[in-house]
This record gives structure tokens, sequence and C-alpha cells, in this order.
């Protein structure tokens, strides 16, 4: 599970739980000026295939996180529930993109940096 803040224009973003382990990652500090799109996409984490782990964990169906190669791209993937997936698209960043799952619903958020975006809450 993945903790999100925003605080001195930055997005922050704590790997919690076992899923530090699993991920092998504990935190994420994002400038806001360096994410280019956030969006709800389930069907992303649905297929069994995401890439070359590097370093990771993947077991189709229950978790995957960590570090992944798909596409030219370096990914973070933080997922237990498929059906709640956020990918943060990046630019001038390590990491092209960062896909995690939400605790709950998703919503609309409006009043912020990601103002028109699909957020967690």
């Amino acid at each position: 599970m993945v903790d999100l803040s925003v605080a001195d224009g930055k997005l922050i973003l704590h790997v919690r739980g076992a899923d530090r382990l699993w991920a092998l990652k504990s935190s994420f500090e994002i400038p806001l000026a360096h994410i280019a799109e956030v969006r709800a996409d389930p069907t992303i984490a649905h297929g069994w295939w995401h890439g070359l782990r590097m370093p990771g964990t993947n077991i189709p169906g229950v978790i995957t996180a960590g570090t992944f190669y798909q596409h030219g791209k370096r990914v973070f993937w933080d997922v237990h529930n498929p059906d709640n997936t956020v990918v943060i698209e990046l630019k001038d960043e390590r990491y092209n993109e960062l896909i995690i799952a939400s605790r709950g619903s998703l919503v609309q958020v409006t009043g912020s940096p990601f103002s028109n975006c699909i957020c967690l809450p």
C-alpha cells in the first residue's frame, strides 16, 4: 500500500507495511511539475505481464510490487487490487510511471495541484 501526500510542491509517496519488502522501495518525492498525468486505469493491472522485474515481486492476481521495465519504460508498481489502480505518468524523473492502488474509491479532486485529475483520496 502507498500513502500519498502533497507538501512543499512535491507529491510524497510512502510505501507501507510488507510492501516495502516486496517492492524494495520505501518512498518517493516527486516535484508536482514533473507529473504529466494522473489517471485511473484498472485494465493495466489486470494482465499477468507487467514487464521485466528489476527488482520486485509479481504474483499474478495477488501482488505486483517493485521496479519493472516494459516497452522501454522504468515503472514502479505497488498493486494488490487491480480495480483501484492509478497511473501517475512522470517526466524528467528516474521512473516513467508509478502504478499504485488506492485503498478505497477514487475521487475527483478540485482546488489542488491535481485539479481535473482523478486522484487518491
